[in-house]
């Protein structure tokens, strides 16, 4: 094995932990939102 294929291994999980993240993180907001939507539509 050469000694660039860890870091590589590295890089590629790095960025899907980050991507996993924001992925996580959009959506938790997109449901905020939704909730926030229909408890003022209710309250109205």
């Amino acid at each position: 094995m050469s000694s660039t294929t860890p870091s590589k291994t590295k890089l590629w999980l790095k960025r899907l932990g980050i991507g996993g993240f924001l992925f996580f993180l959009i959506k938790g907001l997109i449901w905020l939102g939704v909730f926030l939507v229909v408890f003022f539509q209710k309250c109205n």
